[in-house]
């Protein structure tokens, strides 16, 4: 038979190695859980990583992979006051006029050389007293001179596109236009002038632009109007 010594050690010995068992279980327990965690984190929630809906840049995909049509049926909703196409037209009227009016010879009639130009034109009371070519002194001086201008223009930015919905002034676009015209007397080149202008045509219900202003902008080397319109 053991001893009560014996059986006391017996005991203590249980105990420690029941202790020592159950420690281990927690532990395991503990280094499971947290990898489940951690686990989940790098594979990414979808919760956190996936963006707001409508939020900016394009919106989400879709499952086909082509993006949602959330902000871009938004964008796109709303129709742009001019295509391409019409601003391009609406440049050519621009550059037409503003060069036109810088294109003469001492052999040109007032009335010849104005009328084709004014049809660019909205007829504005202003419009019509500029284009015009130079009078008294400043035509004697052109015609004994035998002078001649040639104007060449180009569009260098749009400044302003409107569309008047409520007092039905339609579609305006006003540009800024580099106007350069090359001057000579008697055959020979007696100098170029520069100006910039900010031109603006206005459309019409058929989508017929027609000038309705010209003024300058800025400061050039020298008016290009001073010797004709503009």
């Amino acid at each position: 038979m053991e001893s009560p010594a014996e059986n006391k050690r017996t005991a203590a010995l249980a105990l420690a190695i029941l202790g020592l068992l159950m420690v281990g279980a927690l532990v395991v327990l503990t280094v499971f859980d947290g990898d489940d965690d951690t686990s989940d984190d790098a594979s990414g929630n979808p919760s956190t990583s996936t963006a707001p809906e409508g939020s900016s840049g394009g919106g989400t995909a879709g499952t086909d992979g082509k993006p949602s049509n959330g902000n871009a049926s938004g964008a796109g909703a709303v129709a742009p006051i001019l295509s391409q196409a019409e601003a391009a037209e609406a440049h050519k009227l621009m550059t037409d006029y503003m060069a036109g009016i810088n294109t003469y010879t001492h052999t040109d009639k007032s009335s010849a050389w104005a009328t084709p130009l004014l049809a660019l034109t909205t007829n504005d009371p202003q419009l019509k007293q500029d284009t015009a070519l130079p009078t008294g002194k400043a035509w004697d001086t052109c015609v004994a001179a035998k002078c001649a201008s040639r104007g060449t223009a180009k569009v260098l930015r749009d400044a302003m596109v409107a569309d008047d919905l409520v007092r039905g002034g339609g579609r305006t676009l006003s540009s800024l236009v580099e106007v350069t015209a090359t001057r000579s007397e008697d055959g020979r080149n007696s100098g170029t002038e520069t100006n910039s202008w900010l031109v603006t045509v206005r459309g019409d219900s058929g989508g017929t632009w027609r000038v309705s202003s010209v003024s300058i902008f800025g400061l050039g080397d020298v008016g290009a109007s001073d010797q004709a319109g503009g």
